[in-house]
């Protein structure tokens, strides 16, 4: 029976059949990434995308591998703040795509340039709810919540769903983007030479919009008739990185500018015209407001209330590459739309070779209310109390980074975030990351790893220990890279404070406490990097000093007074109070 059976073979290929090449989806993605000058990928690997990975690596593609797909999502994002290119982060289906979606929607919302790629489940078993591996009509799940969702099929897509994507992050408003990659579009063949010719460099993906002329007329006739202008800086005009223009039209105008946090540095904190210490006086007190690259959200209280002075006591300027953000919260009076570097170009066109100077006595209260609160706030920062308070510890870390105006801040938390936004000096562009527009905790890691990434600089994040939980693990990642970032936990004990306790007297601790005395550097020092215990403003500063200095992985437990923190800062208005009370 044996010489009776008969096998099935193949028909040979022909000769040219044989001799042609072909690629694959897993290629087609790769190429396209690296035709655009993506060459990071921040993700965690797993099925249907851990060959990816190891493929992008062998293709010469960085690959950052995390232990959370939400910290590489918020990696992404800030690459893309940092660099103006989309940041990539790479998920898994479904529970990974999941995790990277708070990233992306945070990357959106800010308006970071970042696209989220997914691996996903087939689309005729998704479509109809067979129960497939991690079944998840994830383009479906992405589309309210980034700035746009693409999905391709086939491998001869994937050229243009790439340059789509690309575009989509960076052009006009910068954003979030997610694009969908079912498991089967990867081992998908094509020949070679029409894979290549499907690739798409993107050209011009974010071309500059100019302002029209009447519009920056408006608006320089508005602010020559002011008797108490302010400029603000949010974090749009440190994105733009039209840094000279903005100092220009800042100094040429001599009127005093407050930053936002991501804006600080802009111009530095210690500049003559830096409002940042009379923050409340300029905003109750000015007559007409110039927002560039800031947006009137509750961040500076809608552009109302008692905040900013008398109802109709204020003009406002605008200048928005987004014309659907004029007039959301009060009545622009000049909008000038267009991205910010032609905008702020042609208004110090505008202005011609001379510029009135804003009025003495306005320089004058600014000048006095600032000096006055800076001379009340260095008292507290000089002191070396144990435990520290919040004020000691940040005066320590204020001098750091005076002396070294290259390293980038990160900061999160609570109080930690509230105090160092005003104490800690910033004097370059891009140098503080920070929890942005929604003020979400767990960015602290993976900003720190992506900007010592991107930048090649020392990173200093300041964390509290709240906010540090989120992302914590990740100091395995920054000691598995080596990267010289030093992370310093304010460790108060628990969430604004360490001393709440449980009204019922019951064995439970209350929910803002945390366990007592954890020492967070014994995480640093388990994966080889180093972990210091600091118990003094001196100790914080020496062992954070030896870090940037080094380079070398490192955490400092900075030892807080359990009783020195507050209800979310300057937010806490935001908690609803219960008029009830238990009888």
């Amino acid at each position: 029976m044996a010489d009776a059976a008969v096998k099935s073979k193949a028909p040979e290929p022909t000769s040219a059949e044989s001799e042609r090449e072909l690629t694959d989806g897993f290629h087609l993605i790769i190429d396209a990434l690296k035709l655009n000058g993506l060459n990071t990928i921040y993700g965690v690997s797993g099925i249907p995308i851990t060959d990816f990975g190891r493929m992008a690596q062998a293709e010469g593609i960085r690959v950052i591998s995390f232990r959370h797909e939400q910290n590489a999502g918020n990696a992404a994002s800030i690459a893309g703040f940092l660099t103006k290119k989309p940041g990539i982060c790479l998920t898994v289906s479904a529970p990974g795509f999941l995790n990277g979606l708070t990233a992306l929607a945070n990357a959106t919302t800010n308006c970071f340039p970042m696209i989220l790629i997914s691996g996903s489940s087939e689309r005729e078993i998704v479509d109809l709810q067979q129960g497939d591996y991690e079944e998840m009509d994830q383009l479906a799940i992405a589309k309210p919540l980034c700035k746009a969702a693409f999905r391709v099929l086939h491998a001869a897509d994937i050229g243009i769903g790439v340059a789509r994507a690309i575009r989509a992050a960076v052009s006009g408003r910068p954003g979030g983007v997610y694009l969908d990659l079912p498991a089967k579009l990867f081992s998908q063949v094509m020949d070679a030479e029409a894979g290549r010719k499907s690739l798409v460099k993107v050209i011009d993906p974010a071309p500059a919009q100019i302002p029209a002329p009447a519009a920056v007329k408006r608006a320089l006739d508005v602010l020559k008739g002011a008797k108490r202008p302010l400029i603000i800086l949010g974090k749009g005009a440190a994105y733009a990185q039209a840094d000279d223009a903005i100092r220009g039209l800042v100094e040429k105008s001599g009127i005093p500018f407050l930053p936002m946090s991501m804006g600080k540095g802009l111009l530095p904190d210690t500049h003559p015209q830096c409002a940042g210490a009379a923050r409340s006086t300029v905003l109750k007190d000015s007559d007409v407001v110039m927002l560039i690259g800031a947006r009137l959200n509750w961040l500076l209280s809608h552009g109302k209330g008692k905040t900013w002075g008398e109802p109709g006591s204020k003009k406002f300027i605008q200048i928005d590459i987004e014309p659907k953000e004029m007039d959301s919260n009060v009545e622009i009076v000049a909008p000038v739309v267009g991205d910010i570097g032609s905008c702020v170009s042609a208004l110090l066109e505008g202005m011609g070779g001379k510029w009135p100077a804003p009025p003495a006595d306005w320089i004058k209260t600014v000048s006095t209310r600032k000096d006055d609160n800076i001379a009340k706030m260095a008292p507290r920062l000089m002191n070396n109390n144990v435990p520290m308070d919040y004020h000691g510890a940040l005066g320590a870390l204020r001098t750091i980074v005076k002396e070294r105006p290259d390293a980038i801040l990160v900061n999160e938390g609570a109080n930690t975030l509230d105090l160092a936004r005003g104490i800690i000096d910033m004097y370059q562009p891009r140098k503080r990351l920070d929890v942005g527009t929604w003020g979400v905790m767990g960015i602290g890691m993976g900003f720190a790893i992506a900007a010592a990434i991107e930048t090649g600089k020392r990173v200093l994040a300041v964390e509290g220990d709240s906010a540090f939980g989120f992302s914590g693990m990740e100091v395995e990642t920054i000691c598995r890279y080596n990267l010289p970032v030093c992370v310093v936990v304010f460790n108060n004990n628990g969430i604004y404070r360490g001393t709440d306790v449980n009204p019922t007297g019951g064995s439970d601790v209350a929910p803002t406490v945390f366990v007592k005395g954890s020492r967070y550097d014994k995480m640093m020092e388990a994966f080889g990097g180093v972990g210091v215990n600091a118990t003094t403003p001196d100790e914080l500063r020496r062992a954070v000093n030896q870090a940037m200095d080094s380079g070398k992985p490192t955490l400092v437990n900075a030892v807080i007074d359990p009783s020195a923190g507050s209800e979310s800062g300057r937010i806490g208005n935001l908690n609803p109070q219960s008029v009830l009370r238990k009888k």
